[in-house]
């Protein structure tokens, strides 16, 4: 009988590797799991083994523990080995997928098929383990819970809703669908903010080559034909500034680095982040952007769960989970909290405050008329399109507003420089 060397987790965590006796592959992985163990390696043996076959059965040996969290690791590649995945290769790749299960193809078939085409190192990696998973006798959902840095909990328990309910393969093309909108939002958003980025950076260049190089010259001139006489304020100002970013250079990226790094550890704490989100919510020009992309994603995502078959309650939680914003997922736990008491949701939507009126008004015409998924996903649509304009109009305002501050950064320089010089000239005449 051919023999398997196999490597497994048990329950706690750890690990453990030995070999056995099987017929084939999906037997010895049968074996396996009767014993508890969860197989992360089955590989036949040459030749009848050797000396790590010499009895026949099960053998384990345990070799080390490590923790749940340890295992999810090692099956995730870190991502300077290949093993991020970006949105987009995975939205290829549920497309891929879908359209497979839909031609009437094998779950498994599928995947393998999948394997053999996809360039990608992270998603080589989680298909070779999900294609093992599922022929070891665990669902797909359960499969991609095993990578839970390429899917989230957003694919996977949609996933889930559609193995039971049988159409896998109309949630993959909703899924496809759904990270399509979010990667076209995504770049429209990244492309508006590269002419602003672009220009703040060319300023700031212009800025630190007049201070460092152009007003220490000018500083110099006027103490020897001023003879030690006070300057203007704002020469004084710019003189001074100067001064402190050619000797305390090193201040000030000290404090520049302690702004970002208190800023990040204020974002780690439950309050710090809610404070931030709020501030990027109220604030002037990208505030309306930042609360229609939220908006639309809440509902999007919402609607896309509900629709696939997910529960309500369930659904919720996993919104607040996905919803990358602090002041929307303290809106949905309410939400949430009370739907689970029995009332409706535009009630605590609407006390929450966190969402425009209008939004209230559709999902309370969507429960009055049993049609709530289809009227989160019109919600959705009205949104993205308006984010898709908010996004052009900040793009026109955006520009001549960096123009003029970048005109008005130089020409306060150029100003504080020559009213000293107007002076000596007019005394010298």
């Amino acid at each position: 009988m051919p023999r398997f060397r196999f490597v497994a987790m048990d329950s706690k965590g750890g690990e453990s590797e030995g070999v056995l006796d099987a017929a084939d592959q999906s037997e010895a992985v049968s074996l396996i799991r009767a014993k508890g163990l969860f197989p992360t390696s089955v590989n036949a043996l040459s030749g009848g083994g050797g000396p790590a076959a010499a009895k026949p059965g099960l053998q384990a040996t345990k070799t080390k523990k490590s923790a749940a969290k340890g295992l999810k690791m090692e099956l995730t590649l870190p991502a300077f080995l290949g093993g991020g995945v970006k949105l987009k290769e995975l939205t290829v790749f549920t497309r891929q997928l879908a359209t497979l299960v839909e031609a009437g193809l094998p779950l498994l078939r599928s995947l393998r098929i999948l394997l053999q085409q996809e360039k990608c190192l992270g998603l080589r990696t989680a298909l070779s383990g999900m294609g093992e998973s599922v022929e070891g006798g665990n669902t797909f959902s359960e499969s991609l819970g095993m990578y839970p840095k390429i899917f989230d909990n957003l694919f996977v328990n949609m996933v889930k809703a559609g193995e039971a309910g049988g159409v896998l393969d109309v949630v993959l093309n909703r899924l496809s669908e759904f990270m399509e909108k979010a990667e076209r939002i995504r770049r429209k958003i990244k492309g508006a903010m590269v002419y602003p980025v672009v220009v703040l950076v060319v300023a700031m260049l212009i800025l630190c080559f007049l201070l460092v190089k152009i007003i220490p010259q000018f500083a110099i001139i006027f103490d020897d034909m001023l003879d030690g006489a006070q300057l203007p304020g704002l020469t004084q100002f710019v003189i001074d500034a100067s001064h402190i970013l050619v000797h305390y250079w090193y201040h000030v990226i000290m404090v520049v680095a302690a702004v970002v790094a208190g800023l990040k550890l204020t974002n780690r704490t439950k309050k710090g982040h809610f404070f931030l989100d709020m501030v990027k919510i109220k604030s002037p020009l990208v505030g309306p952007l930042i609360m229609k992309t939220a908006v639309a994603r809440f509902s999007r995502t919402l609607g896309t769960l509900m629709t696939s078959g997910v529960p309500v309650l369930q659904a919720l939680n996993i919104v607040r989970d996905t919803s990358g914003n602090a002041v929307i997922a303290a809106a949905t736990q309410e939400i949430h909290d009370a739907v689970k008491e029995g009332d409706s949701m535009c009630m605590p939507m609407e006390a929450s405050g966190a969402f425009p009126s209008m939004v209230v008004s559709m999902v309370d015409v969507g429960e009055e008329t049993g049609a709530l998924p289809d009227m989160l996903l019109r919600i959705a649509d009205n949104y993205e399109d308006e984010v898709d304009t908010a996004v052009e109009a900040l793009t026109s305002i955006i520009e001549p507003i960096m123009i003029v501050m970048l005109a008005l950064i130089v020409g306060t320089i150029v100003i504080a420089m020559f009213v000293p010089l107007i002076s000596i000239i007019t005394e010298m005449s």
